[in-house]
């Protein structure tokens, strides 16, 4: 990775709970200070997934360049480790092009592993996964959840419980070493460790996050999410392709094989993402030197507030 020279401007990172407005207000930043977008989003990557991923439409990015979306097939596994290794690679391309970096979404995972770096990991242990495995078989995923509650509370927080194959990888590596992967990753190095970085984390009213969660589930059924689904079947993709594990698709899964009717799968979505966005901003107000604005990223009062802040920083740069 070359090592960026000093004029450049520093990466902006717009991050925060689902439906706060993070994506509007990163193509408006872009287009005024000539940036690219990189999704910050363990589900963009996945193609075909694109109703219930909230992904913001060619035709509504006003012609900024967006990286780290529809890269991957959905039968593929994408990790932490190789978002970290396809950002700095984006990074590096747009810095070349003389743009400024956007980072733009909530999944904190993939935020941390960037500023704080990922470590190496123990392979994997078989034997060990197997026993995990036979658990969550007997018992289910739930009792594993518990379980990592009890020895790593951070990574429990921010995987979500049904997750089985993080929480697993979880528990594997703190049976493995002795230490929690929030050990681990806080004695790691960041893969952007030479660049400047300014990260904005928005937070308005819960209640107001609330209502844009259960208007936006309403918005995923009347632009199509069923007949997403059922075209993503129909082309041949399983059930068991992860990101049909995800918040929305799980649901609408469920509903499609007749467990609830589409009201209550709306509420049940509703409820959901309600509670991640309490998970997002539990994760995020862990980490370090971020800015937080009480706004949705649609107010024009945070626009200018990064705007003011952007100035700042680069002013106090050049004058050091």
């Amino acid at each position: 990775m070359a090592m960026p020279l000093s004029p450049r401007p520093p990466i902006l990172a717009i991050l925060g709970p689902t439906a706060t407005g993070k994506s509007a207000l990163g193509i408006e930043l872009a287009l005024r200070h000539g940036g690219e977008v990189i999704s910050c989003d363990s589900t963009a990557v996945y193609r075909g997934f694109d109703i219930g991923t909230d992904k913001v439409p060619v035709s509504e990015r006003r012609g900024i360049p967006h990286h780290l979306i529809d890269i991957v097939e959905p039968t593929d596994e994408y990790t932490a480790a190789r978002y970290v290794r396809d950002t700095v690679t984006a990074i590096d391309g747009i810095y070349a092009r003389g743009h400024r970096p956007i980072l733009v979404g909530g999944t904190g995972l993939y935020y941390r592993a960037l500023v704080r770096g990922l470590f190496p990991g123990p392979g994997a242990d078989v034997s060990m996964r197997a026993r995990l495995d036979r658990i969550a078989e007997r018992r289910g995923v739930a009792r594993l959840h518990r379980l990592l509650q009890r020895v790593d509370g951070e990574s429990a927080a921010r995987i979500q419980p049904r997750d089985r194959k993080r929480i697993i990888r979880a528990l594997e590596v703190y049976f493995l070493t002795g230490k929690p992967l929030t050990e681990h990753f806080a004695a790691t190095v960041s893969p952007l460790a030479g660049y400047r970085t300014v990260a904005v984390a928005l937070s308005p009213p819960m209640a107001l996050i609330h209502e844009r969660v259960a208007r936006r589930v309403d918005a995923q059924f009347e632009q199509g999410l069923m007949d997403e689904i059922r075209g993503l079947l129909a082309g041949g993709v399983p059930e068991s392709a992860r990101p049909f594990g995800g918040l929305v698709y799980r649901q609408a899964l469920e509903h499609l094989h007749g467990m609830r009717n589409e009201a209550e799968t709306r509420a049940l979505i509703t409820r959901e993402n309600r509670h991640y966005a309490r998970r997002q901003l539990i994760w995020f107000r862990k980490e370090p030197n971020l800015v937080w604005l009480q706004t949705s990223g649609e107010n024009p009062d945070t626009l200018t507030a990064v705007e003011t802040l952007l100035a700042t920083r680069e002013q106090g740069k050049n004058s050091s």
